[in-house]
């Protein structure tokens, strides 16, 4: 079916196409704890979740060279794809929305901080790798979230305007991304409750795309 000229769906991955917040708070800890950091659900909600690999590696290993920082978070990753390897489940009502995308001939984008290799690891697992128009990664670009060049970037990937189109999300800077984009934003709560997500810019939040408000304002704004 052709697609509806201008409209696309923006997905974040992590805490929004799947639940994976806690795997990584796991991983961060494991590297992090033994140089002092150490996070709980909501310092991690707070100062990681959603901020690209980079800009948490300048705030928190602000003494190492670059080489070694990068080494560091590496490791982080390494430590999250092998805690996450099989576990991997989609939020609810996501494969059925995808689904319902695909026959109104609307473009899916996912825009994300997370590296490409965790990125492709989770779209995989999820059995929805080869759904999507782009996947746009933060540490790619000039600029990763809370910028809203990740979502500026997906807009264009997917030849779509930021009027015709919707974003999910769930934390505060992919938010930030999403809105400053000038993006309708859905906050996610797998993590933030609905007021730290409103606070941070949503227009509405769902704790699942199963959400009955949620699927009708996705329908609304879909035209289908």
């Amino acid at each position: 079916m052709p697609r509806e000229s201008g409209k696309a769906l923006l997905f974040d991955i992590d805490g929004t196409l799947a639940d994976t917040d806690a795997l990584h708070l796991e991983a961060f800890n494991h590297v992090f704890g033994p140089r002092g950091h150490v996070f709980d659900r909501a310092r991690g909600a707070k100062e990681l979740m959603g901020f690209s690999t980079a800009s948490i590696g300048e705030r928190f290993l602000p003494d190492e060279p670059p080489l070694r920082r990068a080494a560091i978070m590496a490791e982080k990753e390494t430590v999250f794809r092998k805690l996450v390897a099989g576990n991997i489940k989609p939020v609810p009502g996501l494969l059925a929305l995808l689904e319902r995308a695909d026959r109104a001939g609307i473009p899916t984008v996912a825009v994300t901080n997370a590296p490409r290799l965790n990125a492709e690891m989770l779209l995989t697992g999820l059995g929805i790798g080869q759904r999507f128009k782009a996947v746009m990664i933060g540490d790619e670009l000039a600029h990763g979230k809370p910028h809203p060049m990740p979502y500026l970037e997906g807009l264009r990937a997917a030849n779509a305007t930021s009027a015709s189109s919707l974003a999910f999300e769930d934390s505060r800077s992919g938010i930030a991304s999403a809105c400053a984009a000038g993006i309708v934003t859905v906050g996610i709560r797998t993590s933030l409750s609905h007021a730290d997500l409103i606070e941070a810019g949503a227009r509405t939040t769902a704790a699942t795309f199963e959400d009955p408000a949620l699927i009708e304002l996705i329908a609304a704004t879909m035209n289908w």
